[in-house]
């Protein structure tokens, strides 16, 4: 019996040894599985930076139309609120019955300074005639006392008479003289009342669009107070958007703008007209002055915001989400036959979803895109392409 055992239990043993054999030369071998990582392609497109600012639109040129006579009650007005205006134009007219009083008698003055002439004219002949006459006696007689015919009391007189003769000569002429001035002061004053005359009409100095009238009819015009009209030149408006300190060091001149305004109107194009010099202590912030190409949809005083074209330009660009910190650094994490590492890039601009890359990386390489956070240099990746959905 115990020979039988010894004998089953190595039968046992023979058959059980080449399964197991066979077991352990079929075991499956260890294969390594990469964790799939998107990543995009660095390329080159379209970049725009641009600058976001808001503000209030406002005339470019405003202009103040005030009377320049003192005194006179407005007699009509012709024009209003809303109106559009060319230059020359009358808005207003003012009362002439006081002026026309003047005129009066200005116009008597200026007879009166006319006949003062003739009158001293006349005057002036008869005094040259008479000291002519008195200067040929007093040759006379000068004469005759050397001959002996005239005694010296005859010349004396005759010499009094053709100086007396002289000075009424010389008053007459001063007279005429006079005359003359005075005539030319009424001349003056005649045409500085014609003056007033015509500036009794109000015109405009400018075309454009009145905004403000504070005239009324039986108000008495002055250059003191208000304006009686306020106009915008040529109709033209602006926005002054207001920009934070760093903003305003990269807008300039002659860029372009789009426009929005609140509710459905359309959006609207407008050109920098210029960048105030200066920023305001309190708020911090600067101006730029922004010329709105069509202001038919806008209204002085409306709120407006605006995308400043600052930049317009071709450039290699990678998705923001590829951009990381290191150091303090801007980093990608650069794939190279499933390798990872890190490289430090210079960026630029940004456009939506885009960061322009200045130095670092160029066309064509590769670089991860969204998860730079979950990768170390020298990983090894299985590089999945991104699509556009997920790049933008």
């Amino acid at each position: 019996m115990r020979v039988l055992g010894l004998i089953t239990v190595a039968a046992a043993f023979m058959m059980v040894q080449p399964v197991w054999a066979q077991t352990t030369d079929a075991a499956p071998k260890i294969e390594i599985v990469l964790p799939a990582i998107t990543v995009s392609v660095v390329q080159t497109r379209e970049l725009r930076d641009v600058v976001l600012a808001s503000g209030m639109v406002g005339p470019v040129e405003q202009v103040l139309v005030a009377p320049l006579i003192e005194g006179q009650p407005i007699e009509t007005l012709l024009a209003d609120v809303g109106d559009t205006v060319v230059a020359g134009q009358v808005l207003a007219r003012l009362s002439t019955s006081t002026l026309q009083l003047q005129r009066a008698e200005l116009n008597a003055s200026l007879a009166s300074a006319g006949a003062m002439i003739a009158q001293a004219e006349a005057q002036q002949i008869e005094a040259d005639s008479a000291a002519a006459e008195a200067t040929r006696v007093s040759d006379r007689t000068a004469a005759l006392k050397k001959q002996g015919s005239a005694s010296q009391a005859a010349a004396d007189n005759a010499l009094s008479g053709s100086v007396s003769a002289a000075a009424r000569a010389t008053v007459a002429t001063q007279s005429l003289a006079s005359a003359r001035a005075n005539l030319a002061l009424v001349q003056a004053q005649v045409a500085n009342l014609d003056l007033q005359m015509s500036r009794t009409e109000v015109t405009a100095p400018v075309g454009g669009e009145i905004i403000a009238r504070n005239a009324q009819v039986g108000a008495i015009a002055s250059a003191a107070g208000l304006p009686m009209f306020t106009l915008i030149r040529d109709a033209a408006l602006e926005l002054r958007a207001d920009l934070s300190e760093t903003d305003l060091t990269r807008v300039r001149k002659d860029q372009t703008a789009s426009l929005t305004t609140v509710g459905n109107a359309p959006q609207l194009q407008g050109v920098v007209r210029l960048v105030e010099p200066t920023i305001d202590t309190a708020t911090r912030l600067g101006r730029a002055r922004i010329t709105i190409t069509d202001p038919s949809f806008v209204r002085s005083g409306m709120f407006v915001e605006a995308a400043i074209l600052v930049a317009d330009h071709q450039a290699i660009a990678v998705p923001v989400t590829a951009i990381g910190a290191f150091d303090g650094l801007a980093t990608v994490m650069k794939v190279v036959d499933g390798t990872v590492s890190r490289v430090t890039v210079k960026t630029g601009i940004r456009d939506g979803g885009w960061v322009e890359i200045l130095d670092g990386v160029v066309a064509g390489d590769t670089v991860v895109t969204k998860a730079g956070a979950f990768v170390r240099p020298g990983d090894k990746i299985n590089p999945v392409p991104s699509t556009d959905a997920e790049t933008n």
